[in-house]
């Protein structure tokens, strides 16, 4: 088992907690109407960065998606290699300070949004600790989501999720890159995941494993030693194992609002996603290994189509 019971059921229920506010919020944020020809359209409200799109064709709207992840994970590596951790916080900063907002903004006013999230994205980045760095990393999913999915529809999420499951198998089993970016993050102490530290030691090393959306692996880092040779140790999971499963969940959800569901009986049925990607990670941990690095999303993903064919099959009875 890659981590005690007791760390890797806490590491579950902060998953959890992060999908679970996200897809309440999505449910929150979006709304729903009918043309003058009566065909029924999602509303996606305007956020802290301007009007959202309206894509008519939605079916190829995965690939620039992944493109920007592409890019993204290339721009990371570029600056490990030119060694400019400065540029790195600034960009850490930005992200968190402007999803924070998206996501708290849907609740409150849009003023009052933006001071609060500067105040959090200021204590994540200058004034860490476990309680801040997690607290914050259940909210700035949900402004991603929000972000990405007007571009979606539930075929594009689909092919989204098979698409990242691949590239994370490649980034982490064969290329290898991901190992780069997570010691690079590790070093700025700045990453974008779900972070507990546990066992004894002097002091513990932070560690990641993806920057922004991108996907990593699920690793398990020792850090410091005693002189008794007892070790302390992370359990971490990245921020892209937390953000595309909740971009399925609401693209899901979106869809059976179109088929004519309410919206509080696509939320329950979107859990069920959740529900599917909870224990499909918890079967990683308890078959992972410690010291190793594992693709978490081609279980996630897994996990999440498990989750889709039982809404499928609560629909049909």
């Amino acid at each position: 088992m890659k981590h005690s019971l007791s760390i890797t059921l806490l590491l579950l229920a902060l998953f959890l907690l992060t999908q679970i506010v996200g897809i309440s919020t999505i449910a929150h944020y979006i709304g729903l109407t009918t043309d003058s020809e009566g065909n029924k359209r999602i509303v996606h409200a305007d956020t802290i960065l301007g009007e959202q799109p309206q894509i008519e064709n939605k079916s190829y709207s995965a690939i620039p998606i992944i493109i920007t992840v592409l890019l993204g994970t290339a721009l990371l590596l570029l600056l490990i290699k030119l060694r400019l951790g400065k540029v790195w916080k600034l960009w850490f900063f930005l992200a968190v300070w402007i999803t924070l907002t998206i996501t708290l903004e849907v609740f409150i006013a849009q003023a009052m949004a933006i001071a609060l999230a500067l105040v959090l994205a200021l204590l994540k980045i200058y004034r860490p600790n476990v309680f801040i760095h997690n607290l914050t990393e259940i909210f700035i999913y949900t402004g991603i989501a929000i972000i990405i999915l007007p571009f979606l529809n539930l075929l594009s999420a689909s092919i989204l999720l098979i698409i990242i499951s691949l590239y994370d198998m490649i980034a982490v089993w064969k290329s290898r890159h991901m190992i780069a970016l997570a010691t690079f993050q590790t070093e700025s102490n700045l990453f974008a995941g779900l972070y507990i530290p546990y066992g004894k030691g002097e002091k513990r090393r932070k560690a990641t494993n993806s920057a922004g959306i991108a996907k990593g692996a699920v690793p398990e880092e020792k850090a410091g030693k005693k002189a008794s040779g007892s070790a302390a140790s992370n359990a971490i999971l990245g921020g892209g194992d937390l953000a595309f499963p909740l971009v399925f969940s609401a693209a899901v959800l979106e869809h059976l609002v179109l088929l004519g569901a309410a919206v509080t009986a696509a939320f329950t049925h979107a859990l069920l996603i959740t529900a599917g990607a909870a224990i499909a990670l918890f079967l990683l941990f308890l078959r992972g290994q410690k010291g190793k690095f594992y693709p978490a999303m081609p279980f996630i993903s897994l996990g999440c189509f498990a989750g889709l064919a039982a809404i499928y099959l609560i629909r049909m009875i």
